[in-house]
């Protein structure tokens, strides 16, 4: 590669990791992560037995929802993000609920941290939205240290924030070249490929976390257009085209009908993976 395709990429990526931190500021992901799917960092932390005196690494942690649950086990932990706005609120919970959490803006692709520094990695619906995979997977494994633990839970392609983002898929603007959808991390053959022989013992099953948030698909889609970075973002490159904006609404209250139950609650199904670094 000459020197000047390293540099174009560089600049490239700088530029793709600045729309990611940007995207997932708008609205209010905090509020998304302890109101609609608050139980999964625990589920998390609890499959990963963390407990007193482990070092943990929460990638792409957002607010917390696993790195506080972590730390009130006893670990010392540390929650890592490209968006550091979403920290505000995470230390505030964290000071709320007694839990010592550090915080630290972090590409999950180039983590700053040495290797085999973790006994526990684990990422909650977070490290799936790095564009590039094996760059993640490769930093996630390098920073764990062997025997040490890691865990994640990923949105799968088939349920319902895979198929959100399937529904969105023809409304939004191409992807840059390289990137690859989130909701493969969500797919175990995917995410064995990315780990390798690097890792042993290996657990994955799906599972659902029950959402009872939403009396209707339109609650729904009011909230997330207000509140989920990707969906905002989405529906501010139509801005310009209100018929599309319109069949974005049609399309996206067609899927979410489809998943709601008595009431409204609805199964988000997700991939909980579990193994240790060799």
């Amino acid at each position: 590669m000459t020197e000047t395709m390293r540099t174009s990429r560089t600049e490239s990526d700088r530029a793709l990791k600045a729309k990611h931190r940007a995207m997932w500021a708008l609205g209010d992901y905090p509020a998304v992560a302890t109101e609609v799917i608050g139980e999964l960092g625990t589920i998390l932390v609890a499959a990963c037995e963390v407990g007193p005196g482990d070092h943990v690494l929460d990638i792409a942690a957002g607010s917390g929802n696993a790195a506080i649950p972590a730390a009130l086990t006893g670990a010392d932990v540390v929650a890592s993000d490209l968006t550091p706005e979403l920290f505000a609120d995470g230390r505030a919970r964290a000071a709320a609920r007694g839990a010592d959490v550090e915080w630290m803006e972090a590409d999950a692709e180039d983590l700053p941290f040495a290797d085999a520094r973790f006994d526990v990695v684990l990422s909650c619906v977070g490290i799936m939205f790095a564009p590039h995979h094996q760059d993640a997977a490769d930093e996630l494994v390098r920073v764990c240290r062997p025997g040490g633990r890691i865990g994640l839970i990923s949105w799968t392609p088939e349920g319902f924030i895979g198929q959100m983002f399937a529904t969105m898929k023809p409304f939004a603007p191409a992807p840059p070249p390289g990137a690859q959808p989130p909701p493969l991390w969500g797919n175990v053959d995917h995410v064995r490929g990315l780990l390798g022989e690097r890792v042993t013992d290996v657990t994955a099953r799906r599972q659902t976390v029950r959402v009872d948030r939403f009396a209707t698909p339109e609650a729904w889609l009011e909230y997330f257009k207000a509140k989920y970075g990707p969906t905002i973002a989405v529906y501010r490159s139509l801005a310009a085209e209100p018929g599309r904006v319109a069949d974005l609404d049609r399309a996206l209250l067609t899927f979410a009908a489809g998943f709601a139950g008595d009431g409204g609650a609805m199964e988000w199904e997700y991939l909980l993976l579990t193994a240790r670094r060799t």
